[in-house]
């Protein structure tokens, strides 16, 4: 038996052209599951889509941006009458702005927020109110470790981050009389564009996995970035009926790099 049991059902996936979000539409469609992806990149993101679809996948494509609560508005809403009632909700959908800050600017700190934090409120609330009336669903935002753990040149990534969570949780606690079951999963240095933007050179994967004591960066002790795999594993987890008696809890897939904190 599929441990999912989710064949046939709704689910919206935000930053679904690439990376970990790509990663989650993907899984989700392969087991037969109706995948609604949001991304601003309208143009990746239909042809992601295209290419599912040519695998006889059924996703579907909504361009916008998270932090557009009306366009988010009349998506869930379409998906809702057009598609069928969402069941399972993953938010992705992140932006990574570096820099220090005493020189970082107000419109990546703004543009930060807007995404990571704004964006998590913008779809869970308009997705929620449809689950609340059918007293069902999961949802899961994707952390980042950064939000436990203070890293240099990452303030507004590490804040925003810890906002989601923080918000993720407090969501859960008011759906939990609904039935309605919220969670986060929090990956560290993950192979994707993301990850790839922080690489200076050529030995940035093997910095990232030995630590960089100059700027108080622990190692990773599994000796290995994750790969976008990791990550919707532990979404798949929180999907099932296998975490059925869970909520509010933040899983940290990061092989160790935060030692547990």
């Amino acid at each position: 038996m599929d441990f999912l049991e989710c064949s046939g059902k709704v689910a919206l996936v935000t930053g679904g052209a690439q990376g970990i979000g790509a990663a989650v539409v993907q899984a989700l469609a392969t087991r037969g599951m109706m995948v609604a992806a949001i991304d601003y990149n309208a143009e990746k993101l239909n042809g992601y889509v295209n290419e599912l679809k040519s695998q006889r996948l059924d996703v579907y494509a909504f361009p916008a941006d998270v932090s557009d609560s009306h366009a988010i508005i009349s998506i869930v809403d379409e998906i809702e009458r057009d598609i069928g009632p969402i069941e399972i909700l993953v938010n992705v959908a992140g932006v990574l702005c570096t820099g220090m800050i005493e020189s970082f600017s107000d419109q990546d700190w703004a543009k930060t927020f807007a995404v990571n934090s704004t964006g998590v409120f913008n779809v869970s609330r308009s997705v929620s109110k449809y689950m609340i009336t059918r007293k069902r669903g999961s949802i899961v935002t994707v952390g980042s470790n950064a939000a436990s753990v203070p890293r240099i040149s990452l303030a507004a990534y590490a804040a925003s981050k810890a906002a989601a969570v923080m918000f993720t949780k407090c969501l859960g606690l008011e759906l939990a009389k609904y039935n309605i079951r919220c969670n986060i999963v929090s990956p560290g240095s993950t192979d994707t564009e993301m990850q790839w933007s922080m690489w200076n050179d050529e030995i940035g994967e093997q910095d990232v996995i030995n630590g960089m004591p100059e700027t108080f960066k622990v190692g990773i002790p599994l000796n290995k970035i994750a790969m976008p795999s990791d990550i919707v594993d532990a979404i798949l987890f929180f999907i099932s009926n296998q975490s059925n008696h869970i909520t509010m809890s933040n899983l940290c897939v990061d092989g160790g790099a935060t030692l547990g904190a």
